[in-house]
């Protein structure tokens, strides 16, 4: 086993690689899908740009590159949203200055069972095995890796941040900070920025979903109906600006060609011909 396979992701914990498990309780299993929702926000961060590349670095897991934040106080916050409790969606939003949501990424999680009925430490029957498990991971990671290819990139440079949204199961709470020092960092999500909040206009696009055989997992991303229809706008724009260069470019051409006729037909001008007769030479008279 490399000790990049061991190495811990978010520096609170070290865990083997999920092919080293050929079978699971229902604990290393909602273990596992955290520490992927986890790695997967952090791809998130670096795919979109939300900060620069190099605060970043480059590690590997589920057999594939990933990159991790170097920032502590991010890598907690990240880490404690993953850890908030019992969750139905976890949903990074991508924000511009205004703080309006441009992009929701989006991890919902359907419960097959009542896990919290069962012992944690019980074994899972014929569910997904660990290595399979790993393999799906991959194939999110991947997609999340040429999300730009499907919805494009927004260029909103320093004006972009982020935020989570954790939206609980009726009658949860969400859990303390990591630290257990501090109350929970949360607070009421801005509507706009919640699934009760997203307008007709947004455009959901699904990349992946897997059945574990206790939870499913999706991950889907949303652009905001303000993020669509400013897109259009400027899509429309630019196409205006298109055909009004074609149109100024058109007449500017059509300008030189008449400029250019004028002045060959000028050329073309000349004085009349004059038909001058000859002077008698000098002394050619001879007298009689």
């Amino acid at each position: 086993m490399s000790s990049e396979d061991t190495l811990s992701y978010n520096g609170t914990h070290t865990i083997q690689t999920l092919s080293d498990f050929s079978n699971h309780t229902i604990a290393e299993l909602v273990h596992a899908i955290a520490e992927f929702i986890e790695v997967a926000i952090h791809t998130i961060l670096y795919v979109r740009q939300v900060y620069p590349a190099d605060i970043f670095v480059r590690r590997k897991k589920y057999n594939t590159a990933v990159y991790q934040s170097r920032h502590p106080a991010l890598n907690e916050y990240i880490t404690g949203a993953v850890k908030a409790g019992k969750v139905e969606k976890v949903v990074v939003v991508i924000k511009d200055k205004e703080q309006t949501a441009m992009e929701r990424f989006i991890f919902s999680l359907d419960t097959i069972i009542n896990v919290e009925g069962f012992n944690k430490d019980t074994s899972v029957e014929d569910g997904i095995t660990f290595s399979s498990l790993a393999q799906y991971f991959r194939s999110f990671i991947l997609k999340l890796n040429l999300i730009e290819a499907q919805i494009g990139q927004m260029y909103l440079g320093d004006d972009v941040s982020f935020t989570i949204v954790i939206e609980l199961k009726d009658g949860e709470v969400p859990q303390k900070s990591i630290s257990d020092k501090d109350p929970p960092p949360w607070i009421p999500a801005v509507s706009q920025h919640t699934t009760p909040g997203v307008k007709k206009e947004a455009e959901l696009h699904m990349i992946r979903a897997v059945n574990t055989g206790v939870i499913n997992i999706s991950l889907a991303v949303e652009e905001s109906a303000e993020k669509v229809i400013k897109e259009k706008a400027e899509r429309l724009a630019q196409r205006k600006a298109e055909t009004q260069a074609r149109k100024d470019k058109a007449a500017a051409d059509k300008k030189a060609e008449e400029s250019n006729k004028t002045s060959n037909e000028k050329g073309k001008e000349r004085a009349p011909d004059v038909e001058v007769e000859p002077k008698p030479a000098e002394g050619n008279n001879a007298s009689s």
